[in-house]
């Protein structure tokens, strides 16, 4: 009996070793198709020594913002602030990297806040995007939180073979869901591309898939939509602007005509109800904007650093 449980072994070993390496394969060739994906829409994009200078020096660009944010149909006041800084990224987690390495990804990061109120009680919103510096490639993420009394939303895009979509939230027909889309421009991305290279800007009839905050706000299904680009370069300001027909939603964007290309505004328009013909715009002026370390600077003596931003 053990004889013959021993051929039965022997001949099914085989079976077992063709189906784990069967399972292994297919996993190699899927981790192997998402990094021809990626290596297929890379271009190199050349980075001046003054893009260098400024952007590698150690600090991150921190500027503030006069918001007034529409919301339920009133215009509320309140505080934006833009936070550029280049960091080291892992490719394959799609993280800030701890520790240096060859393998590291040098990416822009753009994190995005908002603060305003709604009647009795507050909104806090945050976006984080990171494009990649020397490659002109789609952002390797883009993540984006809103949270106000009444509840919490949480939507995450990376970029692998397709845009990987992650969705939490607390409203019904919403609550948690995941899933892809195919590439295309990504509105989060463009604001990092005017300072990486505005000449990148996409214009004419594009296709569009709008910010992770409009989605989120308006309930929007995250997916591209038809849009109309256009840039107008000034003196002084250059102003970029997209135009969603569809979604009756128009963004402008007034930046500095020469390097850094500072953003020195913008402004939002969208339509909370298509019969309605009342447009409020979102408007975001610029108030201070400094160059610090600010995460060394984590001490209650450095609070009052934040007079200098028109924050207190």
């Amino acid at each position: 009996m053990k004889f013959h449980n021993s051929i039965g072994m022997l001949l099914l070993l085989p079976l077992l070793l063709f189906s784990c390496d069967s399972s292994e394969k297919s996993a190699l060739d899927k981790g192997i198709s998402e990094k021809k994906a990626v290596i297929k829409e890379t271009k190199m994009r050349n980075v001046s020594e003054q893009f260098k200078a400024y952007w590698f020096d150690g600090t991150a660009e921190i500027t503030s913002y006069e918001l007034v944010q529409e919301r339920y149909g009133e215009l509320r006041a309140g505080t934006a602030v833009n936070i550029f800084v280049t960091e080291d990224f892992l490719a394959e987690a799609q993280v800030k990297a701890n520790n240096a390495s060859e393998s590291n990804i040098p990416v822009l990061k753009l994190n995005s806040t908002k603060n305003f109120l709604t009647g009795i009680y507050p909104y806090s919103i945050m976006t984080s995007t990171f494009n990649p510096v020397n490659t002109q490639q789609h952002a390797l993420k883009v993540s984006n939180s809103v949270q106000e009394w009444c509840g919490q939303a949480y939507i995450q895009l990376n970029n692998k073979a397709a845009f990987e979509v992650l969705s939490h939230s607390y409203f019904e027909g919403e609550a948690d869901q995941t899933f892809s889309l195919p590439k295309t421009w990504l509105e989060n991305e463009l604001w990092n591309l005017i300072r990486l290279n505005p000449e990148e800007l996409p214009t004419g009839d594009i296709s569009v898939i709008p910010s992770l905050e409009y989605i989120r706000l308006l309930h929007k299904t995250p997916m591209a939509y038809p849009a109309y680009a256009s840039l107008k370069q000034g003196d002084s300001l250059t102003v970029y602007a997209i135009n969603y027909p569809e979604l009756q939603r128009q963004l402008t964007i007034y930046f500095k005509s020469v390097f850094p290309y500072e953003i020195e505004k913008w402004e939002e328009t969208n339509a909370t109800d298509p019969k309605d013909t009342l447009r409020l715009k979102t408007t975001a002026t610029k108030i201070k904007s400094i160059r610090s370390a600010y995460w060394t600077k984590n001490s209650n003596k450095y609070v009052a650093l934040r007079d200098s931003l028109g924050l207190n």
